[in-house]
């Protein structure tokens, strides 16, 4: 089958065998998969992973290996990207994203979804409703990311959010954050960068006219070490910091301030997809205006460039 297979530099090939299903799993055809920052930050050696990348898909299930499974045979699906042993403490209290033996789809010891199939097991999978197009559908992993913030902060002391980078997960990030009743501005370093979140009509400002220390909670989307220092300056003393970004920093960053300011930091990493399937079908997320091109699997090293430029959204893969 052909692939975006990363080894050591991301190549396109068409010799990949198609994946042997584990008893657990079912094979999936690819529908449409959307490249994000971390697919990226892979290139450049985060995780240092080899092998076919990719974790943001929609697909339809062509085979299952145990025949338990059988109702899920035709049908178009969603899934969470974290495969635990099932078996140990941390699986079982605090989910197989913690897992100290997981593999993560298209990010650590699992080959991804760049690729005209690939493998997940059922359990990890969610029917995709009807309503809901495959062009949103893609949409579904970093949306429950992004309602992951909203759970984090349901039980903290915290009104007024900044949410520094105005891309494709710091966009998510401030919608939902809206949706469950937070006060937001979306922060960005150029005027042209805020143009679609006004459009979503959300509060804009650029982040070099920020002062310090004016928020209760500040979210770094950014996805550089630069965005991560700004959002330290900008927060309050005993505020929160959320950490969504995943990048290789190439300095030191400087975490005095936490200590000085008492600053808590909360990483933040994968969230629930059956909550962002709903929001998805409500619809009250514009998920589509984020797509800025669709190229084929064959063209997907210019997608990747192309998804690296500054100021774009969201580059998505179909077969």
């Amino acid at each position: 089958m052909q692939a975006l297979v990363l080894d050591g530099q991301l190549s396109y090939r068409q010799d990949v065998p198609e994946p042997v299903l584990a008893t657990d799993e079912a094979l999936i055809r690819l529908g449409l998969a959307g490249i994000c920052a971390t697919d990226l930050e892979l290139l450049k050696g985060y995780a240092g992973f080899s092998g076919v990348i990719g974790h943001e898909f929609v697909g339809v299930v062509e085979s299952v290996a145990n025949p338990e499974h059988q109702p899920w045979l035709g049908r178009r699906v969603v899934g969470s990207i974290n495969i635990g042993c099932n078996h140990c403490e941390t699986c079982r209290h605090d989910g197989p994203e913690h897992c100290r033996n997981r593999k993560v789809l298209g990010i650590r010891a699992k080959n991804g979804v760049f690729a005209d199939y690939f493998s997940l097991p059922v359990a990890n999978l969610y029917a995709v409703p009807d309503s809901v197009s495959d062009r949103a559908a893609v949409f579904a992993e970093p949306l429950a990311a992004a309602m992951r913030v909203v759970r984090q902060l349901q039980d903290l002391p915290v009104n007024r959010v900044a949410v520094v980078g105005p891309g494709r997960l710091g966009l998510l990030i401030a919608k939902v954050l809206v949706l469950a009743g937070y006060r937001v501005v979306v922060l960005g370093r150029s005027e042209t960068s805020l143009d679609l979140p006004e459009q979503w009509k959300l509060e804009t400002a650029l982040i070099d006219g920020v002062p310090d220390a004016p928020y209760d909670c500040v979210v770094d989307a950014s996805g550089q070490a630069s965005g991560f220092e700004q959002a330290l300056r900008i927060v309050k003393p005993r505020g929160f910091l959320v950490l969504k970004s995943t990048f290789t920093a190439t300095k030191p960053i400087d975490l005095a301030q936490v200590v000085v300011r008492e600053v808590t930091i909360l990483g933040s990493r994968c969230g629930p997809f059956a909550e962002a399937l709903t929001i998805l079908r409500q619809k009250t997320v514009p998920v589509e205006t984020m797509i800025n091109a669709v190229y084929s699997l064959k063209d997907g090293l210019a997608a990747v460039e192309h998804a690296a430029q500054a100021g774009v959204r969201k580059i998505l893969l179909r077969p």
